[in-house]
């Protein structure tokens, strides 16, 4: 039996390392770490599709957080509009092109189903 000191993260530990002669690892044997996996992109929140009348609908059901517009603001392709909280997300719900408010279908603090219309661009 050996006997080996090993350092982790700082802290270190005795360890007893029992040779059984099935099988060895050369000592002077170079670790290879492979390299950490690339992690996936994080995918942008999904842009509010627009209905035929200029509804701005809700891409998935969620909480309204946060109106950033009121009735008669113009905006342009990209602003926010408003905040939807959606599996403990928030998601920016933005403008999918330029106009002016003419209507607004949610109140904060409101859930929302998928496809319901949020906010009328004319």
């Amino acid at each position: 039996m050996k006997s080996y000191k090993i350092t982790v993260n700082g802290k270190s530990y005795n360890v007893d390392v029992e040779e059984t002669g099935s099988t060895s690892t050369p000592v002077n044997r170079p670790v290879v770490q492979s390299a950490a996996p690339t992690p996936a992109p994080v995918a942008a929140a999904p842009k509010a599709p627009v209905a035929a009348q200029g509804d701005v609908v809700a891409p998935m059901p969620g909480k309204v957080l946060d109106v950033k517009v009121k009735v008669g603001d113009s905006v342009k392709s990209g602003d926010v509009l408003l905040i939807l909280e959606a599996m403990k997300m928030e998601n920016e719900i933005y403008a999918p092109g330029d106009g002016k408010i003419t209507a607004i279908h949610a109140d904060k603090g409101q859930n929302v189903s998928s496809g319901a219309p949020l906010v009328s661009i004319g």
